[in-house]
């Protein structure tokens, strides 16, 4: 059972930066897409953004220009490099992978506070 571990939140002014990494236990070649999710309290949980094993990239419309998403095979980790943080995301932010098969696996998330 390979299992997911989010590192990297804390609490960071508006304009501030903040790296999060997904480091997982086993290879991450099981999974076709990775990507981070988040939630803000009172709302639901929503995608920040993905990458595919083959390399395509996708982003939520609100973090478009601000956040970068990548992965190192080799370490077997994830990232979410994170610049001009709004207080708006303020969240937990989860990494997930999904198998061919439409399996997900989850990390235990990681909490992102910006204050204005």
């Amino acid at each position: 059972q390979v299992q997911l571990v989010e590192s990297g939140g804390g609490l960071v002014q508006a304009g501030g930066s903040l790296r999060l990494s997904c480091a997982a236990s086993g290879s991450i070649f099981m999974f076709n897409l990775m990507g981070w999710h988040r939630q803000a309290p009172g709302k639901q949980r929503e995608l920040v953004a993905s990458i595919a094993s083959g390399g395509r990239i996708n982003y939520a419309d609100s973090v478009k220009g601000r956040f970068t998403i990548s992965r190192d095979n080799a370490k077997n980790t994830m990232y979410l490099q994170m610049i001009s943080l709004k207080p708006e995301d303020t969240a937990v932010y989860y990494c997930n992978g999904r198998t061919i098969s439409n399996r997900d696996y989850w990390g235990q998330g990681t909490q992102v506070t910006v204050s204005s």
